[in-house]
């Protein structure tokens, strides 16, 4: 997980290309985890705009990751806005981004499972795992 919410950070303000499920949600995770303790730590030494103050922090590599993520499913990073709409905004993002990558290539960039888009069998020799017996 380290090395996911790291890398995130790494490329902080990279809005192209395309993020893993994975890469996008261990993120998440990281996130709620660092507020939580920040929550704690802040309501300890009473200084309670600790988390907030990381979440201003944070803001523009999440909507990298975002943006990254909503591309590795072959929709606009526009999309994000989409949460901005009452009740129904959240859940559509949401299931967007808990949608599995477009196999193969897209407009955003290669696929970053690899080769054959990510299906189970795929490899170099056989990129649409066809023929393989599960």
């Amino acid at each position: 997980m380290i090395d996911y919410y790291t890398g995130v950070l790494k490329n902080y303000a990279g809005f192209e290309g395309r993020a893993r499920r994975a890469e996008y949600w261990q993120f998440v995770l990281g996130n709620v985890i660092v507020a939580v303790v920040l929550a704690i730590l802040g309501a300890l030494i009473k200084f309670p705009y600790l988390v907030i103050l990381y979440y201003l922090a944070i803001l523009v590599p999440t909507l990298a990751v975002g943006v990254r993520r909503l591309h590795d499913t072959s929709k606009s990073g526009w999309w994000l806005l989409i949460a901005l709409v009452p009740f129904v905004g959240g859940i559509i993002l949401l299931v967007f981004t808990c949608l599995d990558s477009t196999p193969g290539d897209n407009q955003y960039g290669p696929n970053p499972k690899g080769v054959g888009g990510g299906y189970p069998g795929s490899y170099a020799g056989n990129p649409t795992g066809q023929g393989q017996s599960y």
